[in-house]
Parts: C-alpha cells; sequence; structure tokens
C-alpha cells in the first residue's frame, strides 16, 4: 500500500490529522537576518530576513524542527515550507529565479523528515503536501484604487509562476494542497498550473484546497460565500476542499459547516489558534481551541483537521486527542443540479 492510499483507506474511518502553523513555530526561533542569508546569500543586496521559504536552503534544521515537531505528536499530513515559493512572490526578495530551486528543497526536506518517521511507524505512513500559496499579487482585484481595472499580473503570469512551483516538487509530494485562497481567480490559475503539469509529467496527484475567509463578512477577499468557492473550484474535482487562516475556530464554524452541506468530496479546516492579540501573538490555547473544534467532528462536518497560524504541536495534540474515536463525516450526495457561481451560488434544481 503506498502512502497516499493509506490516507484515502483512513479518511474513512477516522479524522486525517494535519500539521499547524510554519510561520509563527519558525518565529519562536528567534532567527536573525544572517539565519536567512547563510553563507550563500551573505551579500544579497536586499533584506531577507521573513522570506520563511528560503530557510530550506539556509537553514534548513530550523525548518526540519518543525516539521519533526508536528510529526512526533502524530500528524499524517505535512506541509511544504513553500508558501510564498513562486517568482511572483519572490520577487519581493529579488529571488524569481530561485523560486523553483527553493520549492524542491522544500519538498526534500519535508519528504526526508515524513519518511523518517514512516520508518519509525511504518502502520502510520505520513505524507507530504506541496503547499501552494496564493501568492501576493491577486487576479480579482485593482491595487489602484484610482484604477478599479488595472492588475498588476495576468492570469497567464501567475498561472506560469505556478506551474514553475509544482513543476519543481510534484515528484517528491504526495498531494498538492492549493491553500489560503483569498483570491478564486488565482485558485483557477494554480488549478489550471497543477493541470498543465499533470499533462506534462504523465500522471496526477490528489489535489486539495482551502480557501480563506477573510472577516465577519463570511466572504473570501474576492467576495465569495463559502458554497461560491466550492462552485467556482468544484471542477478540480479536489480530493478534499476547505478552509483555513483569517479566523478561529470560533468563527469559522458556520463556515465549514456550509462547505461540509455544499460539496461532494471531503472537508478539511485548520484554522488560527484565535486572533492575533496587539503584538500579533495568538494566545488561544490548545486546550479550548480543541473544545471548539470538537464539535465539528461530532456533527460530522470535517474529514482533516490541522491548524494555521499560531498553532503548535501541543494545540495539534490537544485536536487529534479530541476527535479521536469520533465517528467520520461520510461524504453527502448532492443532488443533481445546475450549479453557476458569483458571489453567491445560483442553483437550478435538475
Amino acid at each position: 500500500m503506498n502512502r497516499w492510499t493509506h490516507i484515502e483507506k483512513a479518511v474513512k474511518e477516522r479524522i486525517i490529522i494535519l500539521d499547524g502553523a510554519m510561520g509563527t513555530m519558525l518565529q519562536k526561533q528567534n532567527l536573525q537576518e544572517d539565519d536567512f542569508r547563510g553563507e550563500r546569500f551573505a551579500d544579497w543586496p536586499t533584506s531577507l530576513k521573513g522570506n520563511n521559504d528560503l530557510l530550506v536552503l539556509t537553514k534548513p534544521d530550523a525548518v526540519e524542527a518543525v516539521h519533526n515537531s508536528f510529526l512526533g505528536i502524530g500528524a499524517d499530513l505535512i506541509e511544504t515550507n513553500s508558501f510564498n515559493a513562486t517568482s511572483i512572490s519572490q520577487a519581493d526578495y529579488d529571488m524569481s529565479d530561485l523560486a523553483p530551486e527553493i520549492a524542491r528543497a522544500s519538498a526534500l526536506v519535508a519528504r526526508k523528515c515524513a519518511d523518517e518517521w514512516t520508518l519509525r511507524t511504518p502502520e502510520k505512513p505520513r505524507c507530504v503536501l506541496g503547499s501552494i500559496g496564493p501568492m501576493n499579487k491577486t487576479l480579482s482585484l485593482s491595487p489602484k484604487v484610482e484604477d478599479p481595472g488595472f492588475r498588476d499580473v495576468t492570469f497567464d503570469e501567475v498561472k506560469g509562476s505556478y506551474i514553475g512551483q509544482i513543476e519543481a516538487f510534484i515528484d517528491l509530494v504526495d498531494a498538492l494542497l492549493i491553500e489560503t485562497v483569498f483570491d478564486t481567480l488565482n485558485c483557477k490559475a494554480a488549478i489550471a498550473a497543477v493541470n498543465a503539469v499533470f499533462d506534462k509529467v504523465g500522471y496526477k496527484k490528489p489535489l486539495l484546497i482551502s480557501g480563506t475567509i477573510t472577516d465577519a463578512s463570511g466572504r473570501t477577499l474576492s467576495g465569495q460565500t463559502p458554497e461560491a468557492f466550492w462552485t467556482s473550484i468544484a471542477h478540480a474535482e479536489p480530493f478534499a476542499v476547505g478552509l483555513n487562516c483569517a479566523l478561529g475556530a470560533g468563527a469559522m464554524r458556520p463556515h465549514v459547516m456550509s462547505l461540509s452541506k455544499a460539496a461532494a468530496t471531503y472537508i478539511l479546516a485548520f484554522p488560527n489558534a484565535g486572533l492575533p492579540n496587539a503584538f500579533g501573538e495568538y494566545d488561544e490555547s490548545p486546550d479550548d481551541m480543541a473544545a471548539q473544534i470538537k464539535p465539528w467532528a461530532e456533527d460530522k462536518l470535517v474529514n482533516i483537521l490541522g491548524g494555521c497560524c499560531g498553532s503548535t504541536p501541543e494545540h495539534i495534540a490537544a485536536i487529534a486527542a479530541a476527535v479521536d474515536g469520533v465517528p467520520v463525516r461520510s461524504i453527502p450526495h448532492i443532488a443533481p443540479t445546475l450549479r453557476l457561481s458569483g458571489l453567491e451560488p445560483f442553483l437550478i434544481p435538475a
């Protein structure tokens, strides 16, 4: 049984556990400019502190420590440290040309950690998700208030940037995760890139997609409700669809419920550990976070659970313990319906 086949079997029997935050866990290591530069980039002309993806080249042991901390508490899935490993996002550091190298190195680091833990616990293979972030450019919104039709990038440019990332790690990861989607058009470009790479390499791997509800409006930044978001990306036939980031578990629940009712696929969710305080830190305790999430499993809303910003191994361990043994959500039968998507879904029953 290969690694992902194990996940496909296990998800029918129990909640699958995803890892927690990479960025805030790296922040806890108090890394400085020299850590990000390493020897290779000691003379780089721009500041590199904060380019967390670069650490897979300059300080991989820092990234390994985060992966191992989540694998050590039993996470089934870990994400590559490649959230911004695209040529467009790396342009902020004048490192566009290095994006594919960073993406591949992120997968090599995650693969090493996952494989080592699989050897220790062969009855529980650990899988790697290739993290595909939202980019720092948006296709749906203009960055210029005075010119609503202006865009910094084109669809083809975004798609091409994603192709470079995905090609770099497709052979190393077990599945792909398009995550923290705030702009559905960016997500569509990522989906198009995924399909282009599948065509090029001659095989497919499972795809998971996770959007983000940005505030109390209950919508993505580009204006869609969770149901409309699902309708927009359902053609990709993802293994799982869900939500992450922006909100704590309490505020995320109704939106997860909406997706769970609408989507004929598995549901994943990885909320923040509450909302950031005045210092940008996350105060929600592991027990509090787990107590809010346990009813999601009991109400059969989710299949895959983890954490986003502020979530530590202790948070993920508490969530895993809270949902252990809870009966799983089955994929619902969705009646045939013409589904059109705008900011809200428009349904015409058959």
